[in-house]
């Protein structure tokens, strides 16, 4: 079968830790062409992948019309999401679309609705619901495994913001570049993941937002720049069929890498779903039944194997028609943004907003 011809836009740090080692993995995938504005990004990965001259784009309409490309992997900032993944759609190229899909819910609304219009295979990279840990949580929670959802609680931590790193200002402390801070760039992870696990829509929410370090040196030395997005997001919500869920989102956790908790608790048991990307493990632990209730004991679970999937694969599957249903697609990326819009509505306002 011929392989799927991936042209990738956007060449910074998720591309080469994620999507570029994926691609070459894949037995379904082949990189032919990439594209950034960083000519010394464009060409470390041309010499990294062997691409030629021809097939390295500065211009991302150039690389999305080019007859060699038949799905556009998009990696670029977040404001710039709507545009490459808009050319795509009008050029009817399949896409591959790293979240938050957009800067508000506008923009992800005209992307679902020309999506759906044109019938475009797509798919959007909340890369932890291909966790094991997070695809057996599921698995348990929509089995009945847990009775009925009470309560979910969500904590996602890094600590790259902390003031002694001295991280000048990048684009996601701006509001222009990023839309939200750690909310869209950690958050809309949080949020994906506990609809994913639970099943559940949310109906509305409430929270707040801070931010710790108010300025932050500009990169090339001239000064100081303001930051106009929060560092940390803390938020509730209620979702359907009475389940009350919590947030707190942050990238001030001293001492963090990549460290997620979601507790998800229920009339039948509990679970506890864990990341921490120090030893790179995600786990599960379960308590499930009166006899573990009484002694308050959780047991961590071994998590078979049909759970281990990879994500650039699972867009390789979805291409070649034979996906799982269970990677996000533009959809579950508008329901998202939906969201996180509320939470910034809701900071703003200091008040429940309605879905």
């Amino acid at each position: 079968m011929k392989k799927k011809r991936v042209g990738i836009v956007g060449l910074g740090f998720i591309a080469k830790g994620v999507h570029l080692p994926g691609i070459s993995k894949s037995p379904d995938l082949e990189l032919t062409a990439i594209c950034d504005i960083d000519a010394g990004a464009l060409e470390a990965v041309q010499k990294a992948y062997g691409i030629d001259d021809a097939h390295c784009f500065t211009d991302y309409r150039d690389l999305i019309a080019c007859e060699d490309v038949d799905v556009v992997d998009i990696c670029v900032p977040n404001d710039v999401h709507y545009p490459v993944a808009l050319c795509a759609i009008e050029m009817g190229k399949p896409y591959n679309l790293e979240k938050p899909v957009g800067l508000d819910k506008a923009e992800a609304d005209t992307l679902a609705a020309l999506t759906k219009e044109k019938e475009l295979p797509n798919m959007v990279c909340f890369s932890y619901r291909f966790k094991a840990a997070s695809r057996y949580a599921r698995d348990l929670v929509l089995s009945g495994a847990l009775g009925d959802i009470y309560h979910a609680n969500m904590q996602y931590f890094q600590a790259w913001g902390i003031p002694y790193q001295d991280i000048p200002l990048l684009w996601f402390f701006t509001k222009e570049h990023a839309g939200s801070g750690v909310l869209g760039d950690l958050g809309s992870h949080g949020v994906d993941l506990v609809r994913f696990i639970t099943g559940k829509e949310y109906q509305r929410v409430i929270g707040n937002q801070k931010t710790f370090v108010r300025e932050r040196r500009k990169k090339d030395g001239s000064g100081m720049c303001k930051v106009d997005v929060d560092d940390s997001s803390y938020f509730m919500a209620d979702m359907e069929g009475g389940l009350s869920a919590s947030f707190l989102i942050t990238r001030f956790a001293y001492g963090r890498s990549n460290y997620q908790r979601l507790e998800i608790y229920g009339s039948k048991g509990a679970l506890i779903y864990k990341l921490d990307e120090t030893p790179g493990v995600d786990e599960l632990e379960v308590c499930i039944g009166e006899p573990y209730a009484s002694t308050h004991t959780y047991t961590k679970v071994q998590i078979p194997d049909k759970y281990h999937v990879d994500q650039m694969q699972s867009l390789a599957d979805i291409l070649l028609g034979k996906g799982d249903g269970l990677s996000a697609n533009i959809y579950d990326g508008q329901r998202d943004q939906y969201v996180l819009d509320a939470v910034i509505e809701s900071s703003a306002t200091g008040r429940w907003v309605t879905l």
